[in-house]
């Protein structure tokens, strides 16, 4: 974010209740001008009302809600200096896309020649300048969602919020349209409030992201902060895939847990905050960060039985099974390297972790 650090929208202490249904449980959020920042939690956390709240479509229960040090709670949707996505994109059929762009200047009151030469600007930023005359229905669903983008675009908000634009898009085009909406959010410089149920989505796009789980902030960071190092049980298994294995906490000592797991498997893994001696928690480890071996390692190696190889093209997932103990999953990149490594189904294997891999937790 090139330190910058003036907050844009500065949500305090936000409360939302439908009669005895509490959608949202106080949650505060400083989002910072000039961010990429991605809502991210499953269907009825709560992410979409957050949006529909800072949008005005949503009023607030208790707490307030402040646009650049301005409180805005009690101003109506047309008055906030914000704009809004919808998945549905709600283009206007019998406009032409050049017409669909300038549409909203020109009920601000901008003459038709000034939402003309604007609209043209922002088909330009959104490379469709090509397709100005045509009519939504001659467009592919991408196209018309970078339509739906620069006719939001072009009233220069300060703040754009954005409900899963992309949800109804086919795998690879919806991959693009990540890069392309990041690029254009550096472009602009105009601060992106996004909302997905999508991981990796939100990780490929995002300055920072906050996970939501039935209406509470879980954990907000940087994309790499959460994905390495996941605050709790359900952030862990949430963001991307791992491996969550129940262990017996014996003893710590100079910041280290000496924990096993069934089967009699030692580990000694760094400890976090209230884990105590005798505690039963949970390790959290990526996929990718386990090595697979037919041979065990110096350090501390998990023995276990292969049960299958499943080829996902740019990896490979082994599923293997340990003495004793649970299942486990280690992932392998589809290269000579790593398919040198990859053990068969029935054979014996042993497992170590790569240093700082794994993560207790404690809930």
């Amino acid at each position: 974010m090139n330190g910058i650090t003036e907050i844009a929208v500065d949500v305090r202490d936000a409360v939302k209740r439908y009669g005895d249904f509490t959608a949202l449980q106080q949650i505060s959020l400083a989002i910072h001008d000039n961010e990429f920042f991605t809502l991210l939690g499953p269907s009825g956390c709560g992410k979409t009302t957050l949006l529909r709240m800072i949008a005005g479509f949503e009023d607030l229960t208790e707490g307030g809600i402040y646009l650049f040090d301005d409180e805005i709670k009690t101003l109506p949707p047309h008055k906030r200096p914000v704009n809004t996505v919808f998945q549905n994109y709600a283009l206007f059929p019998h406009m032409t896309v050049l017409e669909n762009v300038g549409f909203g200047l020109e009920m601000k009151g901008s003459s038709r020649a000034d939402a003309a030469q604007r609209a043209g600007e922002m088909l330009e930023l959104v490379q469709l300048s090509q397709f100005a005359k045509r009519k939504p229905a001659q467009l592919s669903g991408g196209q018309q969602q970078r339509v739906a983008l620069a006719r939001a675009l072009a009233p220069s908000p300060k703040v754009l919020l954005l409900d899963e634009p992309l949800s109804a898009l086919d795998l690879k085009l919806r991959k693009t349209m990540q890069i392309e909406l990041k690029h254009i959010q550096r472009e602009t410089g105009i601060t992106f409030i996004f909302v997905t149920h999508d991981q990796e989505e939100a990780l490929t796009m995002s300055d920072r992201i906050a996970v939501m789980s039935a209406g509470e902030l879980q954990q907000l960071g940087a994309p790499r902060d959460i994905y390495e190092q996941p605050r709790n049980m359900f952030v862990a298994d949430f963001i991307g895939d791992t491996n969550l294995l129940e262990v017996s906490v014996d003893k710590i000592a100079n910041g280290r847990a000496q924990c096993h797991i069934g089967g009699g498997h030692k580990l000694s893994i760094d400890a976090v905050d209230d884990v105590a001696v005798g505690a039963k928690v949970h390790l959290s480890v990526r996929p990718e960060r386990m090595i697979l071996s037919d041979q065990p390692s110096d350090g501390a190696s998990l023995r276990g039985m292969v049960t299958e190889n499943i080829f996902i093209g740019t990896d490979i997932t082994t599923m293997m099974d340990l003495d004793g103990g649970p299942k486990i999953t280690i992932r392998t990149s589809n290269t000579e390297r790593g398919n040198k490594r990859l053990i068969e189904p029935g054979n014996s294997a042993f497992v170590t972790m790569e240093a700082g891999a794994a993560r207790l937790l404690v809930d």
